[in-house]
């Protein structure tokens, strides 16, 4: 085992928690809810699987019905979201990991093919990402979205607060906020999808005025210790462009967000490694850091180098269940099929082949 990984194994106190180490499954868009929005009958063996990681993020997770995007993703809002979700962190907890509800509201990039009511996606402005996505009947341009009023920002605040209560009475450790990969909060913070006149754009502290709220009121409702942020400073997904203001707008983002005591910042990096360094120096808390991509060689680089306290990886803990075991051991890794990210049954899900049972004392 190399000595830049050995750190990687090391328990950290996170919020409220202590975690027995520093690797965390990033969140993953799997698409096999029910159509109501509650996880699907795999669910909690899917994450119990991958329970070796001190952390589990779960996939995006919508706060109300207009927060959906995307074909069987799951909700977080009503008592049947609640009772599938406490069957599936029973099981990781009883795995002996974590785990943190990442909501997601898709704001503009939804289909109303693709939701329960079949309304108008909505979000900051009437601007349409100029993407397409994936409905039951193939793909199709992503349509204008309409523009929330101020009074029903306000009101997407409030479902934010709702669904992060729901996500600790179904047993979650806390949550995390999308903030990232061009969904709602992201599009306030782009000055090329929120052209608002009210308090809510223009300015770089209005513009990053409703990821602060999002985040004071969930905090106020389950505790700093119990929330956490995910960013994707600089990230161009889904027609997203933060322009030359980028960078400043994290600066302030980040150290206000700070401010707030939350549990972790978790960072979806795209190579400005000044803008990281001054991220990191802002935040106060724990940071997470995913690099898509990283080669296995690279794992921990970052933790032993003091740049983050926790990295995260997608595809490999996927394909993976037993992550931790095979980095410990040297042992090589499963190759993730593509083909089975999005929808469908065990295969690709929940049947990706473990090493054998043996000690990794």
């Amino acid at each position: 085992m190399s000595i830049t990984i050995k750190q990687s194994f090391t328990p950290i106190r996170v919020g409220r928690h202590t975690l027995p180490n520093r690797l965390v499954m990033a969140p993953m868009t799997r698409s096999r809810a029910e159509f109501d929005g509650t996880p699907g009958d795999l669910a909690a063996e899917y994450y119990a699987q991958r329970a070796s990681v001190g952390l589990i993020v779960t996939e995006g997770t919508q706060p109300s019905d207009d927060g959906q995007g995307y074909l069987a993703t799951p909700g977080i809002y009503t008592s049947k979201h609640i009772a599938g979700w406490k069957k599936v962190t029973e099981a990781v907890h009883d795995n002996g990991s974590h785990i943190f509800i990442q909501m997601m509201h898709a704001g503009r990039m939804s289909h109303p093919d693709n939701t329960v009511h079949h309304r108008q996606g909505v979000a900051p402005s009437a601007i349409a990402p100029g993407t397409q996505t994936f409905t039951a009947t193939g793909l199709r341009d992503v349509p204008t979205p309409r523009a929330l009023t101020t009074e029903e920002v306000r009101q997407t605040v409030a479902d934010f607060r709702f669904a992060a209560r729901a996500a600790i009475l179904a047993g979650a450790d806390g949550v995390e906020i999308h903030g990232a990969n061009g969904y709602l909060v992201q599009q306030f913070l782009a000055s090329n999808a929120n052209t608002r006149r009210d308090e809510y754009g223009g300015s770089i502290e209005n513009r990053a005025r409703f990821a602060i709220e999002v985040a004071a009121a969930i905090a106020e409702e389950i505790g700093a210790d119990r929330t956490a942020i995910r960013l994707s400073p600089g990230s161009a997904l889904n027609g997203i462009d933060e322009g030359v203001e980028g960078p400043a707008l994290y600066r302030y983002l980040v150290a206000e967000l700070s401010k707030l005591g939350l549990a972790y910042v978790h960072i979806m990096h795209s190579g400005n490694e000044q803008l990281l360094g001054d991220i990191r120096k802002l935040w106060k808390q724990a940071l997470i850091l995913n690099r898509p991509g990283r080669p296995r060689d690279q794992i921990g680089s970052d933790i032993a180098s003091g740049l983050a306290d926790l990295e995260a990886y997608g595809a490999m803990v996927l394909a993976n269940p037993d992550f931790v075991a095979r980095l410990k051991t040297g042992a090589p890794m499963n190759e993730a099929d593509r083909g089975s990210f999005f929808g469908g049954t065990a295969q690709g899900y929940t049947d990706y082949p473990a090493l054998n049972a043996v000690s990794f004392a």
